[in-house]
């Protein structure tokens, strides 16, 4: 008896030890619930206000719901894909993703390399002045859109700021705002103005993270500034430049204010957005086109996102 007792104080399995064993597990029952009560308000505000409209708005983008069925939401009919093929027939819906598109693909390139370019810039600066430009450059990132909008209308209307100082070299400038041809570059070049400081800050915080002494190596390599941003600092950076593609993409991807702000999706459909014609088709009561339009959206935006991740993830 004396033997297993010894035996079983020895190995940990009396009754003293099952006795902390049940107390470690109260306690971690306790600390779960604790945790549980903590996290259940922002569980309990995600589901109400984020997960329940998702999962509705999947389910609606299958049925023929509109704004006649409010009052009865079960009463609707399964359609299937049908909302599907009534957007890739619909040559609205057609242009608003090549307007979409080519807002993505100009803008994207163009924020990216303003960015890195003046990241570069006030990465090699010395002095009080580059905080100063820093923030100068932020300050669009904080600013309503509503503020930045009266500011681009004074600058892009046939007599504002821009045509003036065209004028004074001989040009005689358009209407920005009211050209199928000028309307949608207007966009983007104020979104690219709006947008770049956050691509700025991201890329200098990578910048002050490449190791010093690499570049110093290079450099007594006799590598020039150019081989050295090309060979050493933009392979660095591939983790830094991932992360501002794809949050620059999402961004553009769903680019809304700029055009209901500044054109309302005109002239002629030129500034037309995805997010735009789904607003339209909410505004119409037709929730079940626009519940499709936007899963439309976000599957364009998770393959964009997807292939940025193949394209520019570390080789490591």
């Amino acid at each position: 008896m004396a033997t297993s007792t010894i035996a079983a104080a020895g190995t940990g399995t009396g009754p003293r030890s099952s006795g902390r064993s049940a107390l470690g597990s109260a306690r971690r029952r306790r600390q779960g619930l604790v945790a549980w009560g903590f996290a259940l308000p922002f569980v309990a505000v995600f589901a109400v206000f984020m997960l329940v409209p998702i999962v509705g708005s999947f389910a609606m983008s299958f049925t023929d719901f509109t704004a006649r069925d409010i009052g009865t939401p079960f009463a609707v009919d399964f359609v299937g894909l049908q909302q599907f093929f009534t957007l890739f027939g619909d040559s609205r819906f057609l242009t608003s993703l090549g307007v979409t598109g080519i807002f993505v693909v100009i803008g994207i390139p163009v924020t990216m390399i303003v960015a890195l370019a003046l990241a570069l810039a006030l990465n090699s600066g010395r002095g009080r002045l580059v905080s100063f430009f820093r923030v100068g450059f932020y300050a669009p990132v904080v600013t309503s859109i509503v503020a930045i909008s009266v500011v681009w209308r004074y600058i892009l209307q046939p007599d504002g700021l821009l045509n003036s100082a065209l004028a004074t070299i001989g040009i005689d400038g358009p209407n920005w705002l009211n050209d199928p041809a000028f309307a949608l570059p207007s966009l983007i070049m104020m979104a690219v103005w709006r947008n770049v400081g956050t691509l700025m800050v991201i890329f200098l915080a990578g910048l002050q993270a490449v190791p010093v002494d690499v570049n110093e190596a290079a450099t007594m390599d006799g590598a020039s500034a150019w081989r050295r941003l090309i060979s050493v600092t933009l392979p660095l950076l591939r983790p830094t430049l991932l992360l501002g593609a794809v949050l620059i993409s999402v961004g553009y991807l769903q680019f809304f204010e700029e055009a209901f702000v500044m054109t309302k999706g005109g002239p002629l459909d030129s500034t037309l957005s995805v997010a735009f014609y789904t607003y339209q088709q909410f505004g119409f009561g037709e929730y079940g086109l626009a519940s499709a339009a936007s899963y439309v959206l976000f599957l364009v935006i998770a393959l964009i996102s997807l292939l940025q991740f193949r394209l520019l993830r570390s080789k490591d």
